[in-house]
Order: structure tokens, then C-alpha cells, then sequence
């Protein structure tokens, strides 16, 4: 296989134009073997991902985050690329794959990059909206100071998004949905947010490269959420 044309799968629905300018989406480690045998898809790139990419004969790695900083014992013959925010805000990218992991149908507008909006036919009790995210995630967090108890205008944004609750709410969110609750955040939020984890949130995403990719030897990293609750 060759690895710039899977390259080119994820970047024809990912531009990496399109990533933020802060971000390190892109070849992480592009090693001169153009050609590869097996792929790894993992949401971070840990040893641990590098030693199961090793055991399953893997010679590149395909990760949602990128590494800010590449030791330099790291390269160990694997060729290291990363979709980040370009695949957060892709169609099928991190977002719209866990609002259909959740069953709602999107809206057709769409007035913001990162997030996602869903309009219910009718309203939803806070409450069943809760028991369908505990679908994908366990480790759930809410935010309602306003005591809200029906919903019909969900706003989605996988990962760290909570900065966008006043955005969500300019355009008729009743409540938003995230993967990163921050204490001020949730003071000053006018709606409630629900975080169900930066892991949970974005995890899925995996299968969507997977399908996006479409090749017989591929496999997905076990990963864990570095982050449990404690009940």
C-alpha cells in the first residue's frame, strides 16, 4: 500500500488546511519506505500504542491527536500521521460520527465550524438525553444551573469544545454537549453542558477512518480513557 495515497483518503475529506493554526496535524514521522503493510488507527500515540503497532506487524500509525513533541528515541520505523482539528471539523470527523453513534439526525445548516446541531421533532426529557449518552460514555458530567429539564436544540462538539457554549447558545442550543467541562466554563455558561469525556467523545472517530480508509490490513489501537470517575 501506498501511504500517500491513504494519505490522500483522509485529506480529500480533511483538508489540512483546514486545521488550526496552532495545530500539528500532518506527518509526524515520514520515514523514506513509501510503501506500507499494516496500518494502526489510534486516538493518541503512546509506547504502549507503538509496542501493540510493533506486535501487530505495523508499519505506520494513523492518530486523531498529534504529538506537540517527538522524542527523539521515538522513531522506531513507523511512520507517524495525525488528523486533528481538520477531522474534528470534517463531515464524518469526530462530531458527526458520535452524534450517529447517538442516533439524532443533524440539522442541514450548519453555521459554525466545530459544531453540530440536532433539532428534535419534540422535546426530550434532560434526563433520556443523559441515558442515551451513557450509550457511548460512563463517565458523564452535567452542568445545569439553570435547571432545565427539557431539551429539544442539542449543540455537539467532540473533545475540548466547551469554549464554544456561547456560540451554541447564539444559535438556539437549549443544551451542549462536549468532551471538556472547565469549572469557569461552567459558571459562566448560560446553558447547560454535559461532558462526557475528551476520550468518549472522540474514540469513535476510529471507525470512521476505518471505513473511510477501506483496506483489509488495518486495526485499531486498545485504548483506554486515561480518565475514570469514581462512583
Amino acid at each position: 500500500m501506498n501511504k500517500y495515497d491513504l494519505v490522500k483518503k483522509i485529506e480529500a475529506v480533511a483538508p489540512p488546511e483546514t486545521a488550526d493554526e496552532w495545530d500539528l496535524s500532518g506527518w509526524i514521522i515520514d520515514n523514506p519506505n513509501t510503501d506500507v503493510n499494516k496500518i494502526m488507527l489510534c486516538l493518541t500515540i503512546t509506547k504502549d500504542v507503538i509496542n501493540q503497532a510493533k506486535e501487530n506487524s505495523c508499519d505506520m500509525i494513523i492518530s486523531h491527536h498529534p504529538l506537540f513533541f517527538v522524542p527523539l528515541d521515538f522513531n522506531c520505523g513507523i511512520n507517524l500521521y495525525c488528523a486533528h482539528t481538520n477531522l474534528d471539523k470534517a463531515p464524518n470527523g469526530t462530531t458527526e460520527t458520535l452524534i450517529k453513534a447517538l442516533a439524532f439526525t443533524q440539522d442541514e445548516n450548519q453555521s459554525h465550524e466545530y459544531l453540530r446541531f440536532c433539532t428534535l421533532s419534540s422535546e426530550l426529557s434532560l434526563n433520556n438525553l443523559i441515558e442515551s449518552l451513557k450509550n457511548v460514555s460512563k463517565n458523564i458530567r452535567i452542568s445545569n444551573k439553570q435547571n432545565i429539564a427539557q431539551i429539544k436544540k442539542i449543540a455537539f462538539c467532540s473533545g475540548s469544545g466547551t469554549e464554544f457554549w456561547q456560540e451554541a447558545k447564539d444559535n438556539g442550543a437549549d443544551i451542549f454537549v462536549t468532551g471538556d467541562l472547565k469549572f469557569h466554563t461552567a459558571v459562566d455558561s448560560e446553558i447547560p453542558i454535559i461532558d462526557i469525556g475528551h476520550f468518549e467523545s472522540e474514540i469513535l472517530v476510529l471507525n470512521s477512518l476505518k471505513n473511510l480508509l477501506n483496506i483489509k490490513k488495518i486495526t485499531i489501537a486498545k485504548e483506554i480513557s486515561p480518565v475514570n470517575n469514581v462512583n
